[in-house]
């Protein structure tokens, strides 16, 4: 069975951004540089589904409404205890951003899941995008600049291995 989660996508030109800063970053960090096709933001992870609840996921996020917003990831930050280079935005004690929208469409959907009957991580959601695993950083790296995405939808994607599919989206509505 596919491992199934929520996630936000980059568009390509953050993508391309983030991958090039990854690069750049596994120069003094070393590491795995995540592919540019996979770089995302996970909103909520459900694991190994079967395709009937799989179809209950999606039945789920029909029903999330959420406004469109920018994100924007301003600063680089490691988690020496799994070796992941992340990219996030300022928060004290190093903890990636807090968009409140991005954090409405993540606590709606794991709240509204859990109603289904969905098993979640009890963590809270911490939004951050994976770059480098495996890394070792000494120092983390700076971040040139900031890179700014439209986000503009949210998907349902499926993992098999490497491999990453799409298997569902849902826009987020324009504002005013």
């Amino acid at each position: 069975m596919p491992r199934v989660f929520f996630a936000v996508w980059p568009d390509d030109a953050s993508a391309e951004a983030l991958h090039r800063i990854a690069g750049e970053a596994h120069r003094t960090c070393g590491g795995r540089v995540m592919r540019r096709d996979t770089l995302h933001l996970t909103l909520a992870f459900l694991g190994d589904l079967s395709s009937d609840r799989v179809a209950e996921a999606r039945r789920v996020a029909d029903a999330i409404v959420a406004p469109q917003f920018d994100l924007v990831l301003d600063r680089l930050g490691y988690w020496r205890h799994n070796r992941i280079l992340w990219a996030g935005g300022v928060l004290p004690r190093g903890f990636p951003p807090v968009t409140p929208p991005l954090t409405f469409v993540a606590a709606t959907l794991s709240e509204r899941l859990r109603a289904a009957g969905f098993a979640l991580d009890a963590r809270p959601f911490v939004a951050h995008m994976t770059l480098l695993r495996d890394a070792h950083c000494d120092d983390v790296p700076v971040l040139p600049q900031p890179v700014r995405w439209p986000v503009r939808e949210f998907v349902l994607a499926e993992s098999r291995g490497a491999r990453y599919d799409i298997v569902g989206r849902w826009p987020l509505a324009q504002s005013g």
